[in-house]
């Protein structure tokens, strides 16, 4: 079994209105797994399906090919978009409650606690309480309750809103480290550049629907139009465009260079190659930028929803 959680033409109603509709992913073993969709779009109503949070109206959820059962909460590590802790309780008490509803005995959690208080550097946090923690520090402590009882499957739901950079560079880092150490990771985010980062595999749902999903360098190779990025130096540049133009389709670039180019989108046709391009604009000028223009997640995202 290559996939750790697949959801089979998944539907769910809240009165008349339709929040999924017949939504299928797979989501790969040991992967990090991008759920994208604009807001409203229905990623929310899936998660809490997975979470068991509520029932789908029709179709299965299967956990390691088997269909997810109540007591499959304990492989599962969940970090929702509104946070969930209680602000009166102390940090450390209220994480050793949290880490034995997940099934740990109070020394285990204990431990487990003690190893990642430390590895974040928030240990003199402990006597604290939520409220007297910055929306930063909260986060810290959340990320830290979802992952402390060694989940095999971890969602997280924009998990990098509150953070400043540095912050979020290091959860970032520890997300990987999870991923590379046996968990499969359910990555939900408005932030495209997180998706670049971080996931292999990506669905996207709009409407209800799920319109795009599979491995994210696939789909990159699939949405690119053998467009090319160049910056020229001629002595005629204007001659140059010209004949550049009664070859190939031609556009203004737009990139920061510390020279006085010509800056050209060139699209190629389905014959022509980098090398053919590269081979006629060196007979003609000095090449100084060559870039192929490779969609982001942010392009996909926003072509894929205009086009549905």
């Amino acid at each position: 079994m290559n996939n750790l959680l697949e959801t089979q033409e998944v539907s769910k109603y809240f009165g008349d209105f339709q929040a999924l509709d017949a939504v299928s992913i797979q989501v790969p073993k040991h992967s990090i797994f991008g759920l994208l969709g604009p807001n409203g779009a229905g990623k929310t109503t899936l998660i809490r399906i997975i979470n068991q949070i509520t029932m789908p109206d029709t179709g299965l959820v299967l956990l390691d090919g088997e269909p997810l059962q109540p007591n499959d909460v304990k492989y599962i590590g969940y970090l929702p978009e509104e946070r969930g802790l209680y602000k009166s309780m102390k940090v450390g008490e209220q994480a050793l409650y949290l880490a034995q509803l997940k099934g740990l005995s109070y020394s285990e959690a204990k431990k487990r606690l003690n190893y990642w208080f430390d590895k974040l550097e928030i240990g003199h946090w402990w006597d604290k309480k939520i409220e007297e923690l910055s929306k930063g520090m909260a986060q810290k402590i959340q990320f830290v309750v979802t992952v402390m009882h060694q989940p095999k499957l971890l969602i997280f739901d924009e998990p990098f809103s509150g953070f400043d950079p540095i912050n979020a560079n290091l959860i970032k880092d520890e997300i990987l480290q999870l991923r590379d150490e046996g968990a499969t990771v359910i990555f939900s985010t408005h932030r495209m550049e997180s998706v670049e980062e971080l996931c292999d595999h990506i669905a996207l749902i709009h409407e209800s629907k799920k319109i795009l999903d599979g491995k994210l360098i696939d789909i990159k190779r699939t949405y690119k139009t053998n467009t090319f990025e160049v910056g020229l130096v001629s002595d005629a540049p204007l001659a140059l465009k010209q004949l550049i133009e009664t070859k190939f389709k031609v556009s203004p670039a737009d990139f920061k260079s510390i020279n006085d180019d010509l800056k050209l989108n060139i699209a190629l046709d389905a014959h022509g190659t980098p090398n053919d391009l590269l081979a006629f604009l060196t007979a003609q000028s000095q090449v100084l930028h060559f870039k192929e223009l490779i969609p982001n997640a942010s392009d996909i995202f926003i072509q894929t929803i205009q086009n549905n």
